[in-house]
């Protein structure tokens, strides 16, 4: 147990997730999409918590502030990760403006419920004790936030890598987005996996899988989000043609 609760696991994670995060705002700041931006913030969301996961198990005491903060963030990174592909996918900006103002409503009143909630402190234990145990019995209030987050959120990486796939599989220069997509879809269920073995009071692993995970989003995402190697490859095969007819 003890390896698996390791503080090098949580580090790692948040490493991958801050190296992330600084790529895609360098994306961000050359091209201006709302996707990017959405996913910068959902991975820093996901690297602070794994900071947090990090410093408590180093430290080897969940701080009951650090445990409301955490608790906050490692639940609604998944609605924010799926905001960035609703805002890839949908034609409408609009759909995504909505979400994003639903995400920001429901993180204010997960916050608000986090910090007013009488915490179990005899569940606040090192060793992979996370989840929502701390928060009070399963059902509860605000413990039952993490589901408005978790549901779509995963719905939309899962639904939206699964139409990627499907639709860039046909052409044969994008094809290498439909891998992208695989890889997130994968990197996705391993993340809502664990998360789920973890409420479910089953946390061996659970920070491996977490470092897993954010591995293979973090290559799933750097080669879904650039359109750039389809467009070069068909300019490429476009200029072999007019010289050959020449």
């Amino acid at each position: 147990m003890a390896f698996w609760s390791s503080y090098w696991w949580p580090a790692v994670t948040a490493l991958i997730g801050f190296v992330y995060v600084g790529l895609l705002l360098v994306q961000w700041y050359g091209r201006r999409r709302p996707h990017q931006l959405a996913w910068a913030f959902g991975f820093f969301l996901y690297a602070v918590a794994a900071l947090m996961e990090w410093y408590s198990e180093y430290t080897q005491r969940w701080d009951p502030t650090v445990y409301r903060v955490y608790i906050v963030f490692a639940a609604s990174m998944v609605g924010f990760l799926g905001l960035g592909t609703l805002y890839l996918v949908a034609r409408r900006r609009t759909w995504g403006h909505l979400y994003l103002a639903f995400n920001l409503v429901m993180m204010a009143i997960f916050v608000w419920g986090a910090f007013r909630a009488q915490l179990d402190y005899a569940a606040l234990q090192p060793g992979i004790v996370v989840g929502g145990a701390g928060l009070g019995p399963s059902g509860s209030f605000p413990r039952t936030m993490s589901l408005v987050f978790n549901i779509p959120g995963s719905l939309l990486l899962l639904g939206g890598s699964a139409w990627s796939v499907i639709k860039f599989w046909p052409k044969k220069q994008y094809r290498y987005r439909s891998w992208a997509n695989m890889l997130i879809f994968i990197g996705t269920l391993c993340i809502a996996g664990a998360g789920s073995m973890a409420r479910a009071g089953k946390t061996q692993g659970l920070y491996f899988a977490e470092m897993v995970a954010s591995a293979i989003l973090l290559a799933g995402f750097l080669m879904a989000s650039t359109l750039e190697k389809g467009v070069k490859t068909i300019r490429a095969e476009r200029q072999e043609r007019v010289e050959a007819a020449d």
